[in-house]
Formats: C-alpha cells, sequence, structure tokens
C-alpha cells in the first residue's frame, strides 16, 4: 500500500509539469556510454515515449563515440583527437557515417519496439554546416551554421520522435562529423526548445569543497565561465557544459546535465521538484 501511495505521490507531484509542457519541444543529447547498454537504453526510450505520449515534443540528438571507436579498430583506423573533435579523413568519415546510419535505424526501431513512434532524420538532410577552421588537422569536422527547424517540427506536429545523427552537409555538399553535444544545442536554439537534456555517465556538475561540497544543481552562465576558471569543471565536462552555454544562449529556458545510466533519470530532472541532475540557466 504504501508504495502506491508513493506512486501517486509522484504522479501528483508530475501533473502540473505535464501540464506545463504540453506541446513543448525537449531536445535529449544521447550518446557515449549511455548508449552503449541495451537493458538501459531502452530505459531511456520508454521515457522519451512518456514524454512524447504526455504531450511533449521531444527530439533526440545521438552520438555514437564508443560504436565509432570500436569500428575504427576493427577496420584498422586509429581514432585521434585534437581539443576533444575526432581527425576525421575520408576514410574515417566513410566509417562514421556507416556507424551512426546504423545507430539511428536502432534507436528508430528499438522505440517502435516499445509502442511509440519515431523517424529516421540524418543530420546531413537538417543541419548545414561549414568546415572547421583547422581543415588541414582535423578534415572532415563541421561548425554549424543552420538548422533545418521547418522539417524537425513538421515531424514533431504528427506526434513523431525525430532520431537525429550528428552529420552535417557542406556548400562543398560533402559531408562533415560534427560534435554531438553542440549539434543537440544548435537543435535546440533552432527548435526554441523549452529543454535540452545532455544525458551522460555521470549525475551532473561536482564541487569538491566550500559550502557547495556535492552535486550542484543550478548554474548560471556566469557562474559556468567561474567554474571552468577554478578548475572545478574538468576537461571531459566542458564541451557539455558549453553546449549547455549555447542552448539558453539562444533562447532554450534551461539545459540539464544527467546521468542517463539512472533509471528514469530523465523524467525525473525533468518532473519532479528536486530533479536529480545539474540544470544550466541563463
Amino acid at each position: 500500500m504504501e508504495d502506491a501511495i508513493k506512486k501517486t505521490e509522484i504522479l501528483i507531484e508530475a501533473l502540473p509539469y505535464i501540464k506545463k509542457f504540453q506541446e513543448k519541444v525537449v531536445v535529449v543529447k544521447y550518446g557515449g556510454s549511455a548508449l552503449t547498454n541495451r537493458r538501459k537504453r531502452l530505459r531511456v526510450l520508454e521515457d522519451i515515449i512518456f514524454m512524447s505520449l504526455a504531450g511533449m515534443r521531444p527530439v533526440i540528438v545521438h552520438g555514437g563515440g564508443p560504436f565509432i571507436n570500436k569500428k575504427f579498430k576493427k577496420s584498422r583506423l586509429k581514432a585521434r583527437f585534437i581539443d576533444g573533435l575526432r581527425v576525421t579523413g575520408k576514410r574515417e568519415i566513410k566509417v562514421i557515417k556507416d556507424v551512426l546510419s546504423n545507430i539511428n535505424r536502432r534507436i528508430v526501431k528499438e522505440i517502435r519496439m516499445l509502442g511509440g513512434k519515431a523517424l529516421c532524420v540524418s543530420g546531413r538532410k537538417v543541419i548545414r554546416v561549414r568546415r572547421h577552421r583547422n581543415f588541414g588537422a582535423l578534415g572532415y569536422v563541421g561548425d554549424i551554421t543552420h538548422v533545418n527547424a521547418a522539417k524537425l517540427e513538421d515531424i514533431c506536429s504528427r506526434d513523431v520522435i525525430p532520431v537525429v545523427s550528428p552529420l552535417g552537409l557542406g556548400r562543398d555538399r560533402n559531408i562533415y562529423n560534427i560534435n554531438a553535444d553542440q549539434a543537440g544545442a544548435h537543435v535546440a536554439r533552432a527548435l526554441s526548445a523549452e529543454k535540452l537534456a545532455l544525458l551522460t555517465n555521470v549525475e551532473g556538475i561536482y564541487a569538491d569543497e566550500g559550502k557547495q561540497a556535492g552535486l550542484i544543481s543550478t548554474l548560471t552562465k556566469s557562474k559556468v565561465r567561474n567554474l571552468i576558471k577554478k578548475g572545478v569543471i574538468g576537461r571531459g565536462m566542458i564541451p557539455k557544459v558549453k553546449a549547455c552555454v549555447l542552448a539558453v544562449d539562444g533562447g532554450v529556458k534551461k539545459a540539464h546535465i544527467v546521468n542517463g545510466s539512472l533509471p528514469h533519470a530523465l523524467l525525473l530532472e525533468i518532473f519532479t521538484d528536486e530533479g536529480i541532475g545539474t540544470e544550466v540557466v541563463k
């Protein structure tokens, strides 16, 4: 009986949020190690389907780093990075395209298997890029210049979840690899999303000293800059918080960093008062 009462209380607590977020876009960037475990992946997809059935308009932007690294190893390609960006030559971009296409189809297939509606959207169909200024060293790595929001909005309006891969098309008609966190932020900006949620393998951002020791539940833009300067936010987290700042700078109400490995982490962060991750606000 106590368990049933607790479940009811959670539902009651969620009701105002469900009402508030009706027809609002929430972009979920889903990648890294959070994608590799099928059981955990299906649990996350169930949460996203719940959001869709509750009247929200979720959009998934996925990554695929671990799968790409595995394929590189099999193809005898060396995974190399410069400033966190993957060096992408002609052989590498072909492998990346194939891997991301497979991941994209798998996510859509699993959403449909779980009773949801989803559609594969190759990033090259909706994202335009210019080649990175360090093209000579990085190769086919792009910086996003435009997102075709109308195409994604049309899919969402049909209560279908767009699943977008982090690829972009250049003016030279070449396909470019793009950072998935940045892709998520740009998609969220283009869609005037209510929220951007970055699913990762840690609970959020931690302060390790002083009065703020422990998980930081809310950060402002200025606080993010301060924590990066002090070294509290480490190298692996810097691209994620920068993506969050990019999103809120572009009009997204809030950006969240959440541990995608925790059961129902996405729903707890969005539909409860306390949340469980770190949110970034302007």
